[in-house]
Protein backbone atom coordinates (compact mmCIF):
# COMPACT_ATOMS: atom_id res chain seq x y z
CA UNK A 1 0.00 0.00 0.00
CA UNK A 2 1.20 3.38 -0.66
CA UNK A 3 1.48 6.32 1.20
CA UNK A 4 -2.08 7.85 1.57
CA UNK A 5 -3.71 4.75 -0.05
CA UNK A 6 -7.15 3.65 1.91
CA UNK A 7 -9.08 0.62 1.13
CA UNK A 8 -12.27 -0.42 1.87
CA UNK A 9 -14.34 -4.47 1.19
CA UNK A 10 -17.74 -4.74 -0.63
CA UNK A 11 -19.33 -7.68 -0.50
CA UNK A 12 -21.71 -7.51 -3.25
CA UNK A 13 -24.13 -10.29 -3.23
CA UNK A 14 -26.90 -11.08 -5.73
CA UNK A 15 -30.10 -13.91 -6.10
CA UNK A 16 -27.39 -15.80 -8.25
CA UNK A 17 -23.96 -15.24 -6.87
CA UNK A 18 -21.77 -12.76 -4.83
CA UNK A 19 -18.20 -11.32 -5.14
CA UNK A 20 -15.78 -9.83 -2.66
CA UNK A 21 -14.26 -6.66 -4.31
CA UNK A 22 -11.80 -4.37 -2.93
CA UNK A 23 -11.50 -0.94 -3.47
CA UNK A 24 -7.95 0.98 -3.33
CA UNK A 25 -8.02 4.80 -2.88
CA UNK A 26 -5.82 7.36 -3.85
CA UNK A 27 -5.16 10.90 -5.49
CA UNK A 28 -9.18 11.18 -5.98
CA UNK A 29 -8.59 7.34 -7.99
CA UNK A 30 -10.46 4.39 -7.17
CA UNK A 31 -9.21 0.98 -8.35
CA UNK A 32 -10.93 -2.57 -8.07
CA UNK A 33 -9.83 -5.95 -7.36
CA UNK A 34 -11.80 -8.60 -7.46
CA UNK A 35 -10.90 -11.34 -4.66
CA UNK A 36 -13.72 -13.73 -4.42
CA UNK A 37 -16.84 -15.23 -5.93
CA UNK A 38 -19.76 -17.24 -5.18
CA UNK A 39 -22.24 -18.72 -5.93
CA UNK A 40 -25.98 -17.89 -4.70
CA UNK A 41 -29.30 -19.86 -5.54
CA UNK A 42 -32.66 -20.64 -3.36
CA UNK A 43 -33.34 -24.38 -2.07
CA UNK A 44 -36.24 -25.97 -2.24
CA UNK A 45 -37.26 -27.31 1.16
CA UNK A 46 -40.46 -29.20 1.70
CA UNK A 47 -42.30 -26.98 -0.95
CA UNK A 48 -40.82 -23.35 0.19
CA UNK A 49 -37.78 -21.68 -1.29
CA UNK A 50 -35.39 -20.57 1.28
CA UNK A 51 -32.02 -18.32 1.01
CA UNK A 52 -29.24 -21.07 2.49
CA UNK A 53 -27.52 -18.36 4.97
CA UNK A 54 -25.08 -20.59 6.48
CA UNK A 55 -23.84 -21.17 3.18
CA UNK A 56 -23.89 -17.78 2.18
CA UNK A 57 -22.09 -16.67 5.63
CA UNK A 58 -18.98 -19.36 5.20
CA UNK A 59 -18.84 -17.55 1.86
CA UNK A 60 -18.76 -13.95 3.23
CA UNK A 61 -16.15 -15.29 5.56
CA UNK A 62 -14.21 -17.52 3.25
CA UNK A 63 -14.21 -13.99 0.82
CA UNK A 64 -12.90 -11.80 4.00
CA UNK A 65 -10.00 -14.28 4.87
CA UNK A 66 -9.09 -14.25 0.77
CA UNK A 67 -9.08 -10.06 1.03
CA UNK A 68 -6.78 -10.06 4.40
CA UNK A 69 -4.56 -11.97 2.22
CA UNK A 70 -4.44 -9.37 -0.48
CA UNK A 71 -4.50 -6.25 1.78
CA UNK A 72 -3.80 -6.03 5.70
CA UNK A 73 -5.05 -2.58 5.97
CA UNK A 74 -8.42 -2.61 4.67
CA UNK A 75 -10.37 -0.14 7.00
CA UNK A 76 -13.67 -1.65 6.74
CA UNK A 77 -16.38 -3.98 4.67
CA UNK A 78 -19.81 -3.28 3.79
CA UNK A 79 -22.33 -5.52 2.61
CA UNK A 80 -25.52 -5.07 0.00
CA UNK A 81 -27.76 -7.53 -1.38
CA UNK A 82 -31.53 -7.77 -2.77
CA UNK A 83 -34.03 -6.01 -0.95
CA UNK A 84 -37.28 -7.36 0.68
CA UNK A 85 -36.27 -10.91 2.51
CA UNK A 86 -35.63 -10.72 6.22
CA UNK A 87 -34.52 -13.17 9.04
CA UNK A 88 -36.04 -13.47 12.66
CA UNK A 89 -33.86 -13.63 15.61
CA UNK A 90 -35.12 -15.00 18.72
CA UNK A 91 -34.95 -12.55 22.48
CA UNK A 92 -31.57 -15.04 22.91
CA UNK A 93 -29.83 -13.82 19.24
CA UNK A 94 -30.33 -16.66 17.62
CA UNK A 95 -31.76 -17.19 13.90
CA UNK A 96 -35.05 -18.78 14.11
CA UNK A 97 -35.17 -19.96 10.61
CA UNK A 98 -33.49 -19.72 6.94
CA UNK A 99 -34.65 -16.39 5.03
CA UNK A 100 -37.76 -17.29 2.95
CA UNK A 101 -36.83 -16.55 -1.01
CA UNK A 102 -39.09 -13.49 -2.87
CA UNK A 103 -39.86 -16.42 -5.41
CA UNK A 104 -41.54 -18.55 -2.95
CA UNK A 105 -45.66 -18.99 -3.66
CA UNK A 106 -46.74 -17.88 -0.03
CA UNK A 107 -47.13 -14.21 -1.86
CA UNK A 108 -49.16 -15.71 -4.63
CA UNK A 109 -52.63 -13.81 -5.10
CA UNK A 110 -50.90 -10.71 -3.55
CA UNK A 111 -51.34 -7.14 -3.32
CA UNK A 112 -54.92 -8.09 -4.66
CA UNK A 113 -55.43 -10.45 -1.03
CA UNK A 114 -53.88 -7.66 1.16
CA UNK A 115 -56.37 -4.96 -0.49
CA UNK A 116 -59.87 -6.34 1.37
CA UNK A 117 -57.94 -5.41 4.89
CA UNK A 118 -56.57 -1.72 3.87
CA UNK A 119 -57.30 -0.34 0.39
CA UNK A 120 -54.48 0.39 -2.28
CA UNK A 121 -54.61 3.92 -1.86
CA UNK A 122 -53.64 3.67 1.54
CA UNK A 123 -51.03 1.15 1.84
CA UNK A 124 -49.50 4.00 -1.07
CA UNK A 125 -50.25 7.15 1.41
CA UNK A 126 -48.42 5.44 3.97
CA UNK A 127 -45.66 4.21 1.90
CA UNK A 128 -44.77 5.30 -1.24
CA UNK A 129 -44.10 1.74 -2.87
CA UNK A 130 -44.66 0.45 -5.70
CA UNK A 131 -47.26 -2.85 -5.82
CA UNK A 132 -45.48 -6.14 -6.13
CA UNK A 133 -46.42 -9.52 -4.83
CA UNK A 134 -43.04 -10.16 -3.35
CA UNK A 135 -42.96 -6.89 -1.44
CA UNK A 136 -41.98 -8.11 2.85
CA UNK A 137 -45.33 -6.68 3.77
CA UNK A 138 -47.10 -9.72 1.71
CA UNK A 139 -44.78 -11.64 3.13
CA UNK A 140 -45.61 -10.55 6.72
CA UNK A 141 -49.38 -10.84 5.68
CA UNK A 142 -48.97 -13.96 4.23
CA UNK A 143 -47.03 -15.56 7.77
CA UNK A 144 -49.82 -14.07 9.49
CA UNK A 145 -52.72 -15.68 7.29
CA UNK A 146 -50.93 -18.71 7.92
CA UNK A 147 -50.32 -18.78 11.65
CA UNK A 148 -46.65 -18.46 10.95
CA UNK A 149 -45.14 -19.23 14.59
CA UNK A 150 -42.23 -16.95 13.47
CA UNK A 151 -44.56 -14.14 14.16
CA UNK A 152 -44.62 -15.10 17.85
CA UNK A 153 -41.81 -15.80 18.26
CA UNK A 154 -39.32 -13.62 16.36
CA UNK A 155 -37.52 -10.73 18.49
CA UNK A 156 -35.75 -8.65 15.89
CA UNK A 157 -36.26 -8.55 12.41
CA UNK A 158 -33.33 -8.03 9.86
CA UNK A 159 -33.07 -8.32 6.25
CA UNK A 160 -30.28 -10.00 4.54
CA UNK A 161 -27.80 -7.39 4.68
CA UNK A 162 -28.73 -6.59 8.30
CA UNK A 163 -28.43 -10.23 8.94
CA UNK A 164 -24.43 -10.32 7.66
CA UNK A 165 -23.86 -7.09 8.93
CA UNK A 166 -25.21 -8.30 12.50
CA UNK A 167 -22.84 -11.20 12.31
CA UNK A 168 -19.91 -9.63 11.42
CA UNK A 169 -20.27 -6.85 13.95
CA UNK A 170 -22.83 -8.50 16.56
CA UNK A 171 -25.12 -4.98 16.11
CA UNK A 172 -28.57 -5.21 14.98
CA UNK A 173 -29.73 -2.59 13.18
CA UNK A 174 -32.32 -2.38 9.95
CA UNK A 175 -30.13 0.09 7.30
CA UNK A 176 -32.55 2.93 5.80
CA UNK A 177 -32.48 1.82 2.35
CA UNK A 178 -33.57 -1.84 2.52
CA UNK A 179 -35.96 -0.98 4.88
CA UNK A 180 -37.41 1.17 2.26
CA UNK A 181 -37.93 -1.79 0.42
CA UNK A 182 -40.55 -3.37 2.86
CA UNK A 183 -43.94 -1.22 1.98
CA UNK A 184 -44.01 -1.18 5.58
CA UNK A 185 -41.50 1.95 6.28
CA UNK A 186 -43.02 5.53 5.62
CA UNK A 187 -41.14 8.00 3.63
CA UNK A 188 -43.44 11.17 5.16
CA UNK A 189 -42.20 10.42 8.79
CA UNK A 190 -39.19 8.41 7.94
CA UNK A 191 -39.99 5.67 10.43
CA UNK A 192 -41.57 1.82 10.23
CA UNK A 193 -45.19 2.39 9.02
CA UNK A 194 -46.21 1.25 12.38
CA UNK A 195 -50.65 1.85 12.02
CA UNK A 196 -50.42 -0.30 8.66
CA UNK A 197 -48.74 -3.15 10.33
CA UNK A 198 -51.16 -2.84 12.87
CA UNK A 199 -54.28 -2.89 10.92
CA UNK A 200 -53.06 -6.58 9.28
CA UNK A 201 -52.34 -7.61 12.88
CA UNK A 202 -48.87 -8.17 12.19
CA UNK A 203 -46.75 -7.46 15.27
CA UNK A 204 -44.54 -4.36 15.42
CA UNK A 205 -42.45 -5.19 18.62
CA UNK A 206 -39.33 -6.71 16.76
CA UNK A 207 -38.65 -3.79 14.40
CA UNK A 208 -35.68 -2.14 15.30
CA UNK A 209 -34.51 1.76 15.54
CA UNK A 210 -33.47 2.12 11.83
CA UNK A 211 -29.88 3.23 10.50
CA UNK A 212 -28.76 5.66 8.04
CA UNK A 213 -25.83 4.37 5.56
CA UNK A 214 -22.61 5.39 6.61
CA UNK A 215 -23.37 4.13 10.35
CA UNK A 216 -20.20 2.58 11.55
CA UNK A 217 -20.89 -0.31 13.88
CA UNK A 218 -17.98 -0.70 15.06
CA UNK A 219 -15.14 -3.54 14.52
CA UNK A 220 -15.58 -7.20 13.23
CA UNK A 221 -16.28 -9.46 16.90
CA UNK A 222 -13.18 -10.22 18.27
CA UNK A 223 -13.38 -13.94 17.63
CA UNK A 224 -14.09 -13.30 13.64
CA UNK A 225 -11.52 -11.27 13.72
CA UNK A 226 -8.87 -13.61 15.21
CA UNK A 227 -10.47 -16.16 12.49
CA UNK A 228 -10.09 -14.11 9.55
CA UNK A 229 -6.52 -13.15 10.22
CA UNK A 230 -7.66 -9.43 9.96
CA UNK A 231 -9.77 -6.93 11.64
CA UNK A 232 -11.47 -4.01 10.46
CA UNK A 233 -14.58 -1.45 10.47
CA UNK A 234 -18.18 -2.93 9.65
CA UNK A 235 -19.79 -0.17 7.76
CA UNK A 236 -23.35 -0.05 6.51
CA UNK A 237 -23.38 1.35 2.96
CA UNK A 238 -26.63 1.88 0.95
CA UNK A 239 -27.58 -2.15 1.78
CA UNK A 240 -29.76 -1.89 -1.15
CA UNK A 241 -28.20 -2.86 -4.64
CA UNK A 242 -29.43 -0.43 -6.55
CA UNK A 243 -28.99 2.59 -3.64
CA UNK A 244 -24.97 1.58 -4.31
CA UNK A 245 -25.43 1.59 -7.97
CA UNK A 246 -27.21 4.74 -7.71
CA UNK A 247 -24.73 6.56 -6.08
CA UNK A 248 -22.11 5.31 -8.36
CA UNK A 249 -23.78 6.95 -11.25
CA UNK A 250 -21.24 9.68 -12.86
CA UNK A 251 -23.78 12.77 -12.76
CA UNK A 252 -23.16 16.39 -13.35
CA UNK A 253 -25.12 18.72 -11.30
CA UNK A 254 -27.76 18.39 -9.12
CA UNK A 255 -31.35 16.84 -9.26
CA UNK A 256 -34.01 17.58 -12.24
CA UNK A 257 -31.49 16.92 -14.97
CA UNK A 258 -30.61 13.36 -15.29
CA UNK A 259 -32.33 9.92 -14.83
CA UNK A 260 -30.29 6.88 -14.00
CA UNK A 261 -31.10 3.24 -15.33
CA UNK A 262 -29.56 -0.15 -13.18
CA UNK A 263 -29.69 -2.51 -15.76
CA UNK A 264 -29.06 -5.85 -15.65
CA UNK A 265 -31.71 -8.67 -15.52
CA UNK A 266 -33.93 -5.85 -14.29
CA UNK A 267 -34.13 -2.42 -15.25
CA UNK A 268 -34.60 -0.48 -12.77
CA UNK A 269 -35.47 3.47 -14.08
CA UNK A 270 -36.01 6.81 -11.96
CA UNK A 271 -34.47 9.95 -10.55
CA UNK A 272 -33.02 11.04 -7.06
CA UNK A 273 -34.82 13.35 -5.30
CA UNK A 274 -34.46 15.12 -1.79
CA UNK A 275 -37.59 14.23 -1.21
CA UNK A 276 -40.27 11.53 -1.19
CA UNK A 277 -43.29 11.80 -3.14
CA UNK A 278 -46.71 10.13 -2.49
CA UNK A 279 -49.05 11.65 -4.22
CA UNK A 280 -51.55 9.92 -6.25
CA UNK A 281 -49.82 10.36 -9.90
CA UNK A 282 -47.37 8.58 -8.39
CA UNK A 283 -49.30 5.61 -7.50
CA UNK A 284 -51.31 5.58 -10.67
CA UNK A 285 -47.62 5.26 -12.17
CA UNK A 286 -47.06 2.54 -9.88
CA UNK A 287 -43.56 4.21 -8.71
CA UNK A 288 -41.53 3.72 -6.16
CA UNK A 289 -40.24 5.84 -3.03
CA UNK A 290 -36.87 3.83 -1.94
CA UNK A 291 -34.55 5.26 0.06
CA UNK A 292 -31.33 6.89 -1.24
CA UNK A 293 -28.23 7.72 0.13
CA UNK A 294 -26.64 10.78 1.79
CA UNK A 295 -30.77 11.75 2.72
CA UNK A 296 -32.26 10.82 -0.93
CA UNK A 297 -34.71 9.06 -2.51
CA UNK A 298 -35.02 6.79 -5.63
CA UNK A 299 -38.21 7.83 -7.40
CA UNK A 300 -38.15 4.79 -9.55
CA UNK A 301 -40.08 1.97 -11.25
CA UNK A 302 -38.51 -1.46 -11.54
CA UNK A 303 -38.83 -2.77 -15.42
CA UNK A 304 -37.63 -5.65 -17.45
CA UNK A 305 -34.28 -5.33 -18.20
CA UNK A 306 -32.01 -7.65 -19.66
CA UNK A 307 -34.50 -10.86 -19.05
CA UNK A 308 -35.67 -11.65 -22.41
CA UNK A 309 -32.54 -11.63 -24.43
CA UNK A 310 -30.72 -13.80 -21.82
CA UNK A 311 -33.86 -16.16 -21.87
CA UNK A 312 -33.70 -16.49 -25.57
CA UNK A 313 -29.96 -17.29 -25.48
CA UNK A 314 -30.31 -19.77 -22.87
CA UNK A 315 -33.28 -21.34 -25.05
CA UNK A 316 -30.91 -21.22 -27.78
CA UNK A 317 -27.81 -22.64 -26.06
CA UNK A 318 -29.64 -25.28 -24.36
CA UNK A 319 -30.14 -26.96 -27.87
CA UNK A 320 -26.49 -26.77 -28.67
CA UNK A 321 -26.56 -22.77 -30.13
CA UNK A 322 -23.23 -22.03 -28.06
CA UNK A 323 -24.14 -18.18 -29.05
CA UNK A 324 -21.77 -15.62 -27.53
CA UNK A 325 -23.20 -12.26 -26.69
CA UNK A 326 -21.06 -10.88 -29.39
CA UNK A 327 -22.07 -12.96 -32.20
CA UNK A 328 -25.79 -12.27 -31.18
CA UNK A 329 -25.15 -9.23 -31.19
CA UNK A 330 -23.84 -8.81 -34.79
CA UNK A 331 -26.80 -10.95 -36.29
CA UNK A 332 -28.99 -8.46 -34.38
CA UNK A 333 -27.32 -5.72 -35.92
CA UNK A 334 -28.05 -7.33 -39.57
CA UNK A 335 -32.00 -7.65 -39.01
CA UNK A 336 -34.20 -4.64 -39.53
CA UNK A 337 -34.94 -2.38 -36.48
CA UNK A 338 -38.30 -1.22 -36.00
CA UNK A 339 -40.39 -4.06 -38.06
CA UNK A 340 -42.27 -5.59 -34.82
CA UNK A 341 -42.41 -5.11 -31.29
CA UNK A 342 -43.63 -7.47 -27.67
CA UNK A 343 -45.11 -5.51 -24.07
CA UNK A 344 -42.14 -6.62 -22.25
CA UNK A 345 -44.04 -6.54 -19.14
CA UNK A 346 -46.85 -8.93 -20.17
CA UNK A 347 -47.47 -11.75 -17.85
CA UNK A 348 -46.23 -14.07 -20.71
CA UNK A 349 -42.93 -12.95 -20.49
CA UNK A 350 -42.23 -13.20 -16.95
CA UNK A 351 -41.42 -17.06 -16.36
CA UNK A 352 -42.08 -18.65 -19.73
CA UNK A 353 -41.04 -22.06 -20.19
CA UNK A 354 -39.88 -21.16 -23.54
CA UNK A 355 -38.99 -17.18 -24.35
CA UNK A 356 -38.25 -17.85 -28.13
CA UNK A 357 -41.93 -18.83 -28.65
CA UNK A 358 -43.19 -16.68 -26.06
CA UNK A 359 -42.06 -13.27 -28.45
CA UNK A 360 -43.41 -15.48 -31.53
CA UNK A 361 -46.91 -15.87 -29.77
CA UNK A 362 -47.19 -12.14 -28.82
CA UNK A 363 -46.46 -11.09 -32.16
CA UNK A 364 -49.23 -13.87 -33.72
CA UNK A 365 -51.53 -12.40 -31.35
CA UNK A 366 -51.51 -9.50 -32.17
CA UNK A 367 -51.28 -8.83 -36.12
CA UNK A 368 -47.88 -8.43 -35.93
CA UNK A 369 -45.11 -10.58 -38.39
CA UNK A 370 -43.70 -13.69 -36.76
CA UNK A 371 -39.80 -12.94 -36.66
CA UNK A 372 -38.15 -16.20 -38.21
CA UNK A 373 -34.45 -16.02 -37.11
CA UNK A 374 -32.26 -15.35 -33.95
CA UNK A 375 -31.63 -11.86 -35.23
CA UNK A 376 -35.77 -10.85 -35.77
CA UNK A 377 -36.37 -12.17 -32.41
CA UNK A 378 -33.50 -10.19 -30.66
CA UNK A 379 -34.32 -7.03 -32.53
CA UNK A 380 -38.12 -7.36 -31.77
CA UNK A 381 -36.93 -7.36 -27.92
CA UNK A 382 -33.94 -4.79 -28.07
CA UNK A 383 -36.35 -2.97 -29.60
CA UNK A 384 -39.44 -3.00 -27.74
CA UNK A 385 -37.18 -2.73 -24.15
CA UNK A 386 -35.70 0.46 -25.69
CA UNK A 387 -39.30 1.75 -26.49
CA UNK A 388 -40.51 0.55 -22.70
CA UNK A 389 -37.44 2.88 -21.70
CA UNK A 390 -38.81 5.61 -23.63
CA UNK A 391 -42.16 5.70 -21.86
CA UNK A 392 -41.00 5.12 -18.07
CA UNK A 393 -38.39 7.74 -19.18
CA UNK A 394 -41.37 9.90 -20.35
CA UNK A 395 -43.15 9.39 -16.44
CA UNK A 396 -40.23 10.05 -14.95
CA UNK A 397 -39.90 13.25 -16.91
CA UNK A 398 -43.92 14.24 -15.32
CA UNK A 399 -42.84 13.40 -11.83
CA UNK A 400 -39.39 15.72 -12.35
CA UNK A 401 -42.09 18.01 -13.42
CA UNK A 402 -39.09 18.93 -16.06
CA UNK A 403 -37.07 17.93 -19.12
CA UNK A 404 -34.64 15.56 -18.63
CA UNK A 405 -31.37 16.19 -20.53
CA UNK A 406 -29.41 12.54 -19.75
CA UNK A 407 -29.73 9.18 -19.14
CA UNK A 408 -27.21 7.43 -17.16
CA UNK A 409 -27.25 3.66 -17.41
CA UNK A 410 -24.80 1.76 -14.99
CA UNK A 411 -24.57 -2.38 -14.59
CA UNK A 412 -23.69 -5.26 -16.55
CA UNK A 413 -25.84 -4.68 -18.68
CA UNK A 414 -24.24 -1.49 -19.93
CA UNK A 415 -22.29 -4.30 -21.88
CA UNK A 416 -25.17 -4.17 -24.40
CA UNK A 417 -23.95 -1.30 -26.47
CA UNK A 418 -27.17 -2.15 -28.97
CA UNK A 419 -29.36 -1.72 -26.93
CA UNK A 420 -27.78 1.60 -25.31
CA UNK A 421 -28.25 2.82 -28.59
CA UNK A 422 -31.41 1.98 -28.80
CA UNK A 423 -32.39 3.27 -26.16
CA UNK A 424 -30.86 6.75 -27.11
CA UNK A 425 -32.70 7.32 -30.01
CA UNK A 426 -35.91 5.89 -28.47
CA UNK A 427 -35.64 8.63 -25.93
CA UNK A 428 -33.76 11.17 -27.90
CA UNK A 429 -31.97 12.00 -24.83
CA UNK A 430 -28.09 11.54 -24.30
CA UNK A 431 -27.11 8.49 -23.08
CA UNK A 432 -24.21 7.84 -20.60
CA UNK A 433 -23.17 4.23 -20.01
CA UNK A 434 -20.95 3.00 -17.34
CA UNK A 435 -19.51 2.18 -14.79
CA UNK A 436 -20.41 -1.28 -14.67
CA UNK A 437 -19.58 -1.94 -11.77
CA UNK A 438 -21.55 0.47 -10.11
CA UNK A 439 -22.70 -1.47 -7.37
CA UNK A 440 -19.71 -2.27 -5.75
CA UNK A 441 -18.26 0.85 -6.63
CA UNK A 442 -20.75 2.72 -4.78
CA UNK A 443 -20.62 0.35 -1.53
CA UNK A 444 -16.86 1.72 -1.04
CA UNK A 445 -17.55 4.80 -1.67
CA UNK A 446 -20.12 5.28 0.93
CA UNK A 447 -17.42 2.89 2.90
CA UNK A 448 -15.17 6.22 1.83
CA UNK A 449 -17.84 8.88 3.13
CA UNK A 450 -18.10 7.38 6.41
CA UNK A 451 -14.40 7.17 7.00
CA UNK A 452 -13.92 10.68 5.90
CA UNK A 453 -11.98 10.26 2.79
CA UNK A 454 -14.03 11.10 0.59
CA UNK A 455 -16.07 14.30 1.66
CA UNK A 456 -19.86 13.85 0.27
CA UNK A 457 -21.54 11.99 -2.96
CA UNK A 458 -20.46 14.86 -5.61
CA UNK A 459 -17.02 13.72 -4.89
CA UNK A 460 -17.96 10.61 -4.66
CA UNK A 461 -19.11 10.93 -8.39
CA UNK A 462 -16.15 12.82 -9.46
CA UNK A 463 -13.98 9.65 -8.23
CA UNK A 464 -16.22 7.78 -10.42
CA UNK A 465 -15.78 9.88 -13.65
CA UNK A 466 -12.35 9.92 -13.22
CA UNK A 467 -11.91 6.62 -12.30
CA UNK A 468 -13.62 4.63 -14.89
CA UNK A 469 -14.03 4.35 -18.46
CA UNK A 470 -17.58 6.04 -19.81
CA UNK A 471 -19.55 6.07 -23.38
CA UNK A 472 -21.58 8.70 -24.36
CA UNK A 473 -24.80 7.81 -27.10
CA UNK A 474 -26.01 10.33 -29.13
CA UNK A 475 -29.93 9.56 -30.33
CA UNK A 476 -30.15 8.64 -34.21
CA UNK A 477 -33.00 8.22 -36.26
CA UNK A 478 -35.54 10.19 -34.27
CA UNK A 479 -38.12 10.38 -36.48
CA UNK A 480 -38.26 6.09 -37.18
CA UNK A 481 -38.04 5.89 -33.38
CA UNK A 482 -40.89 8.01 -32.95
CA UNK A 483 -43.07 6.88 -35.57
CA UNK A 484 -42.35 3.25 -33.79
CA UNK A 485 -43.36 4.36 -30.61
CA UNK A 486 -47.13 5.20 -32.11
CA UNK A 487 -47.39 1.41 -32.93
CA UNK A 488 -45.22 -0.11 -30.19
CA UNK A 489 -48.18 1.91 -27.49
CA UNK A 490 -50.89 -0.33 -29.11
CA UNK A 491 -49.45 -3.01 -27.48
CA UNK A 492 -47.48 -1.35 -24.71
Amino acid sequence: MSMGEKVYLAVDMGASSGRHVLGFLEGGKLRLEEVYRFENGVTDLGGTLYWDLPFLWKNVCSGIRRAVEVSQNIQSVGVDTWGVDFGMLDANGRLLSNPVAYRDSRTNGYPDAAFATVSRDEIFASTGLQFMQFNTLYQLAAMKKANDPLLEVGHRFLQIPDLFHWLLSGVEANEFTNATTTQFFNPTTGDWAYDLLEKFGIPTRFLGKITPPGTNLGRLRPSLARELGGDMNVVLPGTHDTASAVLAVPALGGERNWAYVSLGTWALMGIESSSPNVSRRMSELNFTNEGGVGNTYRLLKNITGMWILQECRKYWNARGANWSWDALTKITDASPALVRFINPEAAEFFAPENMVEAICAFCRRTGQSVPQTEGEILRCATDSIALRFRQVFEMCEEINGGRIETLHIVGGGTKNRQLCQAAANATGRTVVTGPVEATAIGNILMQAIADGAVADIAQARKIVRDSFPMETFSPSDTQAWEEAYVRYCQWA
